[in-house]
């Protein structure tokens, strides 16, 4: 409950920032369009910040939920959403719409959203495909291997198509380092379900993660279908991601960060772990957008360098108290 309404004035503070501020009894006027409301703030407010911060908020919700389910997937605390190579399918996917210049679109999304959501659905059935080939069905680490091999191989296909097809390196790149520039109600309204569904498989799963959590051998014993798990599991967040990074590109470390401070907070039973994670994953990305379009407004810098600004060094630390024990 906090945590909800915690949100919810992160969010309302962040609407409030922006290349023009409006203070807070404004910002009330405006959200609720009392008689005394400004009509510039209204437009601000309901055609620009608000659709953009649910996107933010959405996004970085269904980030965290898959960072928490990948972790305990692999039980391992440095596993984040793009361990099984989803945000490389993705970049590929975006890359070749715009390289190509693809028209047409479906399922709500424009064609670099569209080819973005398609290429790491399709990356995600590769590697567990790939993964299930030894026999026996996919294990922890032939995902981890799959998903890192193939992840390689199509961000080298990326920058070879940057350069056969001489494309501006701007455009691409803002696309890649993430953002929600120019979002408005469409993008929430076609990402909403798939995100919503992605979240709400992995929410559901939550007491067989906590089964995996103490191995195979011992989820087995409780007679919990391992293969079947794992693949629900490695759907359901592929599509949260998918559907994620096709309305905001690729924004990292949100799905590292989020669900660590859940878990510090509230343990690492799943079922309290998993709305905490999305929870603080929405609440870190919608003041890491705050950050990036009010720091140097008017102009406002791609989110996802915020993110790995912070991200980085929590790596870091992560890598430096807990790398003995994942060696």
């Amino acid at each position: 409950m906090v945590a909800s309404v915690l949100l919810l004035l992160v969010m309302a503070l962040s609407m409030g920032f922006g290349s023009v501020f409006i203070k807070p009894s404004a910002l009330f006027s405006a959200v609720f369009r009392t008689a005394g409301a400004d009509p510039v703030n209204v437009t601000i407010i309901w055609d620009l910040r608000l659709p953009r911060t649910l996107l933010a908020a959405l996004v970085g919700g269904a980030l965290a939920s898959a960072g928490a389910a990948f972790q305990g997937l692999f039980r391992n605390p440095l596993a984040d959403p793009h361990v099984i190579g989803a945000s490389s399918g993705a970049a590929l996917g975006a890359t070749l719409a715009i390289a190509f210049g693809a028209s047409g679109g479906a399922l709500g999304f424009g064609p670099v959203p569209l080819c973005a959501f398609a290429g790491a659905l399709a990356t995600v059935a590769v590697v567990y495909a790939v993964a299930e080939t030894g026999g026996g069905g996919a294990s922890v680490a032939s995902l981890l291997l799959a998903g890192a091999a193939l992840g390689a191989m199509l961000s080298a296909m990326v920058s070879f198509l940057l350069i056969w097809r001489d494309q501006p390196w701007f455009h691409v790149f803002s696309w890649l380092l993430g953002g929600f520039s120019n979002r408005s109600w469409p993008h929430v309204q076609t990402a909403l379900p798939w995100l919503l569904a992605g979240m709400g498989a992995l929410w559901l799963m939550a007491r067989p993660l906590d089964a995996l959590l103490g191995g195979d051998d011992a989820a087995r014993s409780l007679g919990l279908p391992i293969r079947t798990t794992r693949l629900i599991l490695v759907s359901a967040a592929g599509l949260a991601v998918a559907a994620a990074v096709a309305v905001s590109g690729i924004i990292g470390f949100v799905g590292l960060i989020a669900p660590h401070a859940a878990r510090w907070l509230v343990g690492a039973g799943h079922a309290r772990l998993m709305p905490m994670s999305a929870l603080l994953g929405a609440m870190l990305l919608v003041v890491a957008d705050t950050f990036a379009r009010a720091i140097f407004a008017p102009g406002e810098i791609p989110v996802g360098i915020v993110t790995a600004t912070l991200g980085g060094p929590f790596f870091l630390y992560l890598l430096k108290t807990r790398g003995r024990r994942l060696a």
